[in-house]
């Protein structure tokens, strides 16, 4: 399979944060691994124009998800703490980057970094029509996304090579895989992108 990176595409980086990489507060196994990829992704969408979309959890120390507020996961991504900046060496660009900041509010989860956010609109409004999803984790933010992306009419394209899960449960990534390919999601690597 090629597939010619056109100007209706945009690549969208999940949750690339300190706190996701591994010796944060809530780790996603070898996702620091997946850096080097993804900056070559960000290259090559750089080169090409095509806008790049990072989100990131940007939560209050009052989010319901924590398990201190009765929630499932332990604090992270806290707004303006050193694990809710972006991961080391992630590679990014001085122009034509947008940052999506969503889970800012204490009393509303959001997985999706179309949930409350302007993620549509900034597309919408630069006449994408497909993206490139990559990031952290598989089974969570980057299938929530990747839902919202084909709910809203996106074309999707799940970057393999580029993406991690926890694996809470044995096979999460894998059934994900499952759901996403399902829901519409076309799996490509590198080796499949044509930049010209």
């Amino acid at each position: 399979m090629r597939v010619k990176i056109t100007d209706s595409d945009a690549l969208v980086i999940v949750d690339m944060q300190k706190d996701f990489m591994p010796g944060g507060s809530l780790p996603v196994a070898d996702a620091d691994k997946i850096v080097k990829r993804i900056n070559e992704y960000i290259k090559i969408f750089e080169e090409t124009g095509r806008p790049l979309f990072f989100t990131r959890d940007w939560h209050p120390a009052t989010h319901l998800s924590f398990e201190k507020n009765g929630g499932v996961w332990p604090d992270h991504c806290v707004q303006g703490t050193e694990g809710a900046e972006f991961c080391e060496n992630l590679y990014l660009p001085a122009d034509n980057k947008f940052i999506i900041s969503k889970g800012f509010s204490q009393d509303f989860d959001a997985y999706s970094g179309f949930q409350g956010t302007d993620l549509c609109s900034l597309l919408n409004e630069r006449g994408i029509k497909r993206l490139f999803i990559s990031g952290v984790a598989t089974e969570y933010c980057v299938k929530q996304t990747l839902f919202g992306a084909e709910n809203l009419g996106f074309r999707t394209m799940l970057l393999h090579d580029a993406i991690k899960g926890v694996d809470i449960k044995k096979d999460d990534s894998r059934i994900a895989l499952d759901e996403m390919m399902k829901a519409g999601a076309i799996l490509c690597t590198l080796e499949d992108i044509e930049s010209g």
